[in-house]
């Protein structure tokens, strides 16, 4: 175990970000690419402006009108996606292994705010699980394979706090599987659904220059469903 240790605190960090970054520079390079050969005409009427204004409504809660029509789901799921990065931007323990392998950090915040943050992404997974089951237009579009990427994203949060809190068995295995899930999830993540965490911001941009710019299609408050 200690050996898996040193090598998943070691030399597979570095693995896991570079093909977690690498991944997505070429996922956006390809796509880019792809859309300048077939999707020309955008280029031609690429409106800034509006394709801002898309991307904002859609950070915001409750912004757009399509989430406003499923208020429940646009609060869950932008809390989830707060707590999600924050939790292991701003630990302390990460960074300390931070500055003591580059030398700089993130300001940390409290363990316990942390501790609240690991909660609520975990409760947040759950329900995004049992609305996957219970909506049948939902259930209809999902996977086992979706299924296990929410349960993949929650699994770092889930035994961190269990090595944080030592519950559960040996500190070693539960720190060595949150070492472990985490490098797994960025490794995936380029490679899957979850690489909406940088295509959407390209995709609602479109969308926003598109609709908004070129087909002038918006609403009161310039917040259409697209």
């Amino acid at each position: 175990m200690a050996d898996i240790y040193d090598f998943l605190s070691g030399p597979g960090v570095w693995i896991s970000l570079a093909v977690f970054l690498g991944g997505l520079l070429l996922k956006a390079a390809f796509l880019f690419g792809a859309s300048k050969d077939k999707d020309k005409v955008f280029y031609d009427h690429l409106n800034w402006r509006w394709g801002f204004k898309s991307v904002w409504h859609w950070l915001v809660p409750l912004g757009s009108v399509s989430l406003r029509q499923q208020p429940v789901f646009a609060i869950v799921i932008w809390v989830f996606h707060i707590c999600l990065f924050a939790a292991p931007l701003f630990s302390v323990a990460h960074n300390m292994m931070l500055k003591e392998s580059l030398g700089w950090s993130l300001w940390s915040w409290p363990d316990h705010l942390m501790d609240a943050f690991s909660i609520v992404v975990i409760i947040c997974a759950a329900f995004l699980i049992i609305r996957r089951i219970a909506k049948p237009e939902v259930r209809i579009l999902t996977s086992g394979w979706d299924y296990f990427l929410i349960l993949l994203t929650a699994a770092p949060f889930v035994s961190g706090f269990l090595a944080y809190h030592q519950i559960g068995g040996s500190y070693e295995v539960t720190l060595t599987l949150h070492i472990l899930f985490s490098e797994v999830l960025l490794i995936i993540i380029p490679f899957s659904k979850l690489g909406h965490m940088m295509l959407f911001f390209l995709t609602r941009f479109n969308l926003g220059s598109e609709m908004g710019g070129r087909r002038n299609v918006h609403g009161r408050d310039g917040a259409k469903v697209w």
